[in-house]
């Protein structure tokens, strides 16, 4: 079992120095940090615990010009190790935090204070002011220890609290998909590309294709190699720190706040609603701001929709899912200005006036996650893929308002409603022209404004239609020809007599059948048109064959004709209609036979 745990708190609180008591590694990697005794950019640590489970440690920035490397070093991280000094108790950029904490919804981790040998008498009551300032956050009731770094007092206490922590975490799930947001990109010789991130949930392995979503473009990678504290691996799970090679992107073309996807199992969005789940009423936000999740810090314009709802457009897409914590800041401030949840990643337009405080209520009523009849019944039809992209869970079994229909998910009353505009459409276009072979595919779907072509299928079904050559149309396939009924019910009698006594062009003519009736009639089946309008019956290349198989094989066009009691006009493309369909051959260029 493996865990990564996230450092948080003020500057010089004695952060970097835990880490290194910990692990025997140095956790501030610039010569900048190492000089002036801050850290200024993410560092990385790890160690084994008592009982061998296996930690790694990303230890965060405390100064508040560094607010958005703490951001990117708390953002994917499931466990916080919060650090208050002793000697100086609750500080500044501890709220600061704090604030970070509660906007990204960490409710996992524990509390140590650090320096304890220097205010030994203190411990107790940072403990429980620290339990006080972050009773907003899920880390009220977590587990504290007193610690020095310098003479070692607690640190055996701290590394069984930190199995104790770890074992008790929620476990990560192994089969969900990858979103692993880079926090380092780097070059090593012989080896190329290399990025490092969190591994929160899924399977990275070795040859595996991913998606990669930057900044700039979109493409897909393969990883040539996995590395986890040090060691190289064929595969590597949750919840880990990741060092990825990379073939297929350079190290100019990927860095911070870019991700790695599982392909074609995220949706990238650019416009979503959220609510607010701490900081200040968004009402009153500012119209731009900085949006923080993973390791990503995205430009976004905020459209209040009442004090605990907005809508929020990013200036560049990205992965998110339902219930993703983001949090929302001024690019200028040092602090954190609001935290605010995913509801809605696919949300309508507000155009018309009164639409905002329509989505208002709506959002106001609209569960975390999402509920998935709401969401069928508001589009009519979506994609089941689509709603699994977004995060969203389908139920087993479905709500009785949702049907399935392939990749679709389909509302009954928008089914219904389809259904009976689709049958009105049919009759209409049937009334306005009783010689029509039904209403055209294209034309149900326009009419209906069907979100895909293969719903139609559904609807014909449900509606108790049948679709023929493109069409849509009643099922009886006897439908009244108008003016031209009597004449095709008369046609009809006259071959059931006599079968391949296919009417003149002057018989036609006087029975009022032209080429658009009698196309009429061959479209609801009820006719059979050979070339050169010679007019049989469905049912007549089934009785020739009955008669051609009686006589000797193989035979000639005379002999058939004269079996078959018809003139050449007729047997010719009859015989012809017989061979197109395989069940006549001609073994040379005077005969034809039965196949058999």
């Amino acid at each position: 079992m493996m865990q990564v745990i996230a450092t948080a708190g003020h500057v010089d609180h004695g952060k970097s120095t835990l880490i290194r008591a910990l692990t025997g590694i140095e956790p501030d990697r610039l010569d900048e940090e190492k000089q002036r005794g801050l850290t200024i950019d993410l560092g990385f640590a790890w160690t084994a615990l008592p009982s061998g489970r296996e930690v790694s440690f990303v230890d965060v920035p405390g100064h508040e010009r560094f607010l958005g490397n703490m951001l990117a070093g708390l953002g994917p991280a499931p466990i916080v190790c919060f650090v208050i000094a002793a000697d100086e108790g609750w500080q500044a950029q501890s709220s600061d935090h704090r604030d970070a904490i509660a906007a990204l919804g960490i409710d996992q981790g524990l509390i140590v204070v650090t320096r304890a040998d220097l205010a030994p008498d203190r411990v107790e009551q940072v403990i429980a002011e620290a339990r006080t300032e972050l009773a907003r956050t899920g880390l009220a009731g977590a587990p504290a220890v007193g610690v020095s770094a310098v003479t070692g007092q607690g640190l055996d206490e701290l590394r069984d609290l930190l199995d104790t922590v770890t074992r008790n975490a929620r476990a990560p799930a192994t089969d969900q998909r990858v979103r692993l947001w880079v926090d380092r990109a780097f070059s090593i010789s012989g080896a190329g590309t290399v990025v490092t991130g969190t591994l929160t949930g899924g399977i990275l392995r070795r040859e595996d294709r991913l998606a990669l979503c930057s900044a700039d473009r979109s493409a897909e990678v393969v990883v040539r190699g996995l590395q986890s504290r040090g060691g190289s691996l064929e595969q590597l799970g949750p919840v880990s720190r990741a060092a990825v090679n990379l073939r297929g992107v350079s190290t100019e073309e990927i860095g911070r706040g870019d991700v790695l996807l599982t392909p074609d199992a995220w949706e990238l969005v650019h416009l979503l609603d959220v609510r607010r789940s701490t900081g200040a009423f968004l009402e009153d936000a500012p119209q731009q701001l900085v949006a923080h999740i993973g390791t990503a810090a995205v430009g976004v314009r905020v459209r209040p929709l009442g004090p605990d709802h907005a809508r929020l457009t990013l200036d560049r897409p990205l992965p998110l899912q339902l219930g993703d914590d983001l949090v929302l800041r001024s690019s200028g401030s040092h602090s954190v200005r609001n935290g605010v949840q995913v509801l809605d990643l696919d949300p309508p337009s507000l155009e018309r006036r009164g639409d905002g405080a329509r989505r208002r209520v709506v959002l106001e009523q609209m569960p975390l996650g999402g509920d998935l009849a709401v969401e069928v019944r508001r589009r009519g039809a979506v994609r089941a893929s689509l709603l699994l992209r977004y995060g969203m869970t389908l139920p087993t079994p479905l709500p009785e308002t949702v049907h399935r229909h392939g990749d679709w998910l389909v509302d009954s009353e928008a089914r219904e409603g389809w259904t009976q505009q689709l049958g009105t459409l049919v009759a209409q276009h049937r009334r306005a022209d009783p010689l029509t072979a039904g209403l055209p595919r294209k034309a149900a779907i326009d009419a209906l404004a069907l979100p895909d072509e293969a719903l139609l299928d559904l609807v014909v079904a449900a509606a108790g239609l049948t679709q023929h050559e493109g069409r849509v149309r009643d099922a009886d396939s006897g439908q009244d020809l108008g003016a031209a009924e009597t004449g095709v019910r008369t046609l009809e009698e006259r071959l059931a007599r006599s079968p391949f006594a296919a009417p003149e062009a002057d018989d036609l003519a006087a029975l009022g059948l032209g080429p658009r009736e009698l196309a009429a009639a061959a479209a609801q089946g009820r006719l059979l048109r050979l070339p050169d309008e010679v007019i049989l019956l469905p049912a007549a290349p089934a009785l020739a064959m009955r008669v051609l198989a009686a006589l000797p094989q193989p035979f000639t066009t005379s002999e058939a004709r004269q079996a078959l009691a018809t003139t050449r006009r007729v047997a010719i493309p009859l015989l012809e209609h017989l061979d197109s369909r395989g069940w006549t051959r001609r073994p040379d260029p005077g005969h034809r036979e039965v196949m058999r």
